[in-house]
């Protein structure tokens, strides 16, 4: 496709570039009770100061207490920052800083879902670098050298971005109806918890899309061109954990192991495409996103079947390979059947949990901007299998548009 040539060859050097490239992971405790056994950690190493990060709707139902109520016990002094928003924006991240800088904070605790601990991230860097979050926006490699800020620990609440395993933010401007990708490998969490306590509360109408995007991870990184034979493994289990357990965890909230299971799968998610990428579903989910504030994890959810429709041509062994993983089809079945199937099974797990098959804001008269913006992200970063042209891009928004 005319200017492909170009991006495919940003890709073939990303491919020769990134497995010398050093992608940080969090020490990270698993299972009931893995929250305390982080605080304690983090209590044991001398920090006395810990700004603890969550949102609103979490401190209301008084998620992050039993934290601060071990941090305080050993003698911590503790400050809230319970202003993060859905898709949270520059002017919080702002906020957030301003109060690490008052406080005095030795250590950031962040306890939430992906704004959360996106929020924090940016908040660590920018505090840091003396810097605007619009100032990190990029990849890392073409920036100048940053500093790594305070140290930086989460419990994520959700599965879904992965972000505790993460180089990755996504910050928000509403006045440009933007959002900005941060990648820089000095964000991630030194130490980690997953605890699936924490996650027993969540309604089926948040276990549903933040589940969807723990899926998405996994399959992009699968099938992505920047794959390699160690985040074929975790995109693999990923994938396989999601497929398995999300509609127990979906119908059954209390489920422990279900809720383990898909903590484990967001997390190894993370990992892989952290060090692959993504492709075309994030890069048309983080427009849509940020012109109509959808949820990332909705979105998507939305414009996964169809992504993997356009893509299968060039990725149909990967999509079986992951068909097979995941209990779908025997023996004998051929690699379009169980590719066929494993697209299908998305569909049908969407619908059974009740998430939409478009985007009821989504406009026509947008699309130039959509396909613009997301060919900008994805051309020449993200190893995608197959390339779109404007064309093949505009019927894809069709699919889903209202």
């Amino acid at each position: 496709m005319p200017g492909h040539w170009l991006a495919r060859l940003r890709v073939r050097l990303n491919r020769l570039i990134v497995p010398f490239l050093h992608f940080p992971r969090p020490f990270t405790f698993i299972g009931p009770d893995a929250a305390r056994s982080l605080c304690r950690e983090l209590i044991a190493l001398g920090f006395r100061r810990v700004l603890v990060v969550t949102d609103q709707a979490l401190a209301g139902l008084g998620v992050p207490q039993g934290a601060i109520r071990h941090l305080e016990a050993a003698g911590a002094t503790v400050e809230v920052f319970s202003q993060v928003e859905p898709d949270p924006g520059c002017d919080t991240v702002l906020a957030g800083v301003r109060l690490l800088e008052l406080f005095r904070a030795d250590a950031i605790l962040a306890i939430g879902g992906g704004s959360v601990l996106d929020a924090a991230k940016a908040m660590k860097l920018c505090q840091a670098n003396h810097c605007h979050p619009e100032q990190l926006a990029g990849l890392w490699l073409f920036a100048r050298p940053r500093k790594a800020g305070l140290p930086f620990f989460a419990i994520p609440t959700t599965a879904g971005t992965g972000s505790e395993a993460t180089i990755a933010a996504v910050i928000s401007n509403p006045r440009e109806q933007r959002k900005y990708f941060i990648a820089e490998p000095k964000a991630v969490p030194a130490m980690a918890a997953l605890d699936p306590r924490l996650m027993t509360g969540l309604p089926p109408r948040i276990t549903a899309p933040t589940g969807m995007d723990v899926l998405t991870h996994a399959v992009e990184s699968f099938i992505s061109t920047l794959a390699r034979p160690e985040t074929d493994d975790l995109a693999r289990m990923a994938a396989q954990g999601v497929m398995t357990c999300l509609l127990t965890a979906y119908h059954d909230g209390s489920d422990l192991e279900a809720r383990e299971r898909m903590a484990v799968a967001s997390c190894m998610a993370g990992m892989a495409f952290t060090q692959t990428g993504v492709g075309y579903v994030h890069a048309f989910a983080h427009q849509i996103g940020g012109l109509y504030h959808v949820p990332h994890g909705l979105a998507n959810a939305i414009l996964l079947p169809h992504v993997l429709d356009f893509s299968k041509p060039r990725c149909t062994g990967r999509l079986a390979e992951l068909a097979r993983v995941s209990g779908l089809g025997g023996l004998g079945i051929l690699d379009p059947e169980l590719a066929d199937a494993f697209i299908a099974r998305i569909r049908a797990m969407n619908a059974e949990m009740e998430l939409p098959s478009t985007f009821a804001a989504l406009k026509r008269a947008d699309f130039p901007k959509l396909i613009g913006q997301a060919f900008a992200e994805a051309h020449g970063t993200y190893g995608v299998p197959r390339y779109l042209s404007r064309a093949q891009a505009w019927n894809l928004l069709e699919r889903v548009c209202p």
